[in-house]
């Protein structure tokens, strides 16, 4: 390969892109209006969750109960009920997730030392926040009921209450719990996956349509030439990116990073590259400018935000997609920026992500450079 020759073909490129904001505006606003949507917008947290509160008892104790659920951080109190039938109408219009039935003897229940049944009714149309939300009324409900044992063993003059088991909880790389956290390192991932493919699955295609796609095959520049010397603009781009999303990670989303930012961007530029070479093979195979950009979405968002692992847990899945999985490189790059952002872990740990994310990255290149090959010899 000649040097003059790529820089010939990046320089064209260059000069391309800058005489179109439109490709210019595609690959530096969409990723960080992106970024920003979804960063804002996508939430794993369930924080404050309406509640509607049936007190038939009335009483001190249920009140206090009621302050324990008002006071915590998961629950907000919406309003009060009186029977069955304004739970439910306050549930299916969407006003609250939860209700809360105290019974009428819970004072006199308390006070004699049995057990009470108090009822918890969750709207479970989303299975995962009524699962959540359960898990936290269980939680006040234990803290009550502690609550209320040791002023019984006081109030009788037993002394302290002697605790078998005491659990210390502690979270390591993620101490606040929260989401934004673990969402926007994958974020960055399946962005990139899809600004990148879409960038290069107009180029090749782009020639063909114009018809100066035979001029270039009538000059001496071979086609691995060519194809490296339209992948390098869209990688600087590419990379320009990705500082801005990690500059907006820092100090619009507050995310920690922990790890080697030199790694991180070593491994960005890996996967930049099969990404890039990914776009270029559809426009190199569909030589339409329209068709290759709606496969580039086909074959970079969907598989990148359902299978890699970033909302969804790939062992949760089933045994196929577990192994189609494998084939993409956005598993890949989200387990490795997630291991970077959030526990500040090297290539001694992620060598096996990094060696098969860059087996993929030169695997889709090679492909890349035959099938060009092949088109110019037809």
């Amino acid at each position: 390969m000649k040097l003059f020759r790529i820089w010939a073909i990046t320089r064209k490129e260059f000069i391309h892109v800058g005489r179109d904001p439109r490709s210019l505006g595609m690959a530096i606003a969409i990723p960080m209006l992106l970024l920003t949507l979804f960063g804002f917008a996508l939430t794993l947290d369930v924080d404050h969750v309406p509640l509607v509160v049936w007190d038939q008892s009335e009483s001190p104790p249920s009140r206090d109960l009621i302050s324990q659920f008002a006071a915590s951080r998961y629950f907000t109190l919406h309003s009060s009920v009186h029977n069955y039938s304004d739970i439910e109408r306050v549930l299916d219009s969407g006003h609250a997730l939860a209700a809360l039935i105290i019974p009428a003897d819970f004072a006199d229940g308390i006070g004699s030392g049995r057990n009470v049944p108090v009822q918890m009714i969750v709207d479970g149309s989303d299975a995962n926040t009524a699962t959540i939300a359960m898990g936290y009324a269980r939680g006040v409900g234990m803290i009550y009921s502690r609550q209320m044992a040791i002023r019984e063993i006081h109030r009788q003059g037993r002394g302290a209450m002697p605790v078998p088991i005491e659990v210390r909880s502690r979270v390591w790389f993620n101490s606040d719990m929260e989401s934004r956290n673990y969402i926007i390192p994958g974020l960055i991932a399946v962005i990139m996956m899809v600004i990148a493919a879409l960038l290069t699955s107009l180029t090749v295609a782009r020639e063909w349509e114009r018809g100066t796609m035979e001029q270039l095959i009538s000059t001496p520049v071979s086609g691995p030439e060519l194809i490296l010397g339209k992948l390098l603009p869209y990688f600087a781009i590419g990379m320009v990116d990705v500082l801005l999303a990690v500059l907006m990670g820092e100090y619009v989303f507050h995310v920690p990073l922990r790890g080697n930012i030199a790694l991180l961007f070593g491994l960005t530029a890996v996967f930049l590259a099969g990404a890039l070479s990914l776009g270029m093979l559809i426009s190199i195979v569909t030589q339409s400018q329209l068709l290759a950009s709606q496969l580039a979405m086909v074959f970079t968002f969907l598989p990148s935000f359902l299978l890699s692992g970033f909302m969804f847990s790939i062992d949760n899945m089933t045994q196929p997609l577990q192994i189609i999985s494998y084939l993409i490189p956005a598993r890949y790059f989200v387990a490795l920026l997630k291991g970077i952002y959030m526990k500040g872990i090297g290539l001694e740990i992620m060598a096996v992500e990094a060696g098969l994310l860059t087996a993929l990255g030169i695997g889709v290149m090679i492909v890349a450079n035959l099938k060009f090959r092949k088109k110019v010899t037809e």
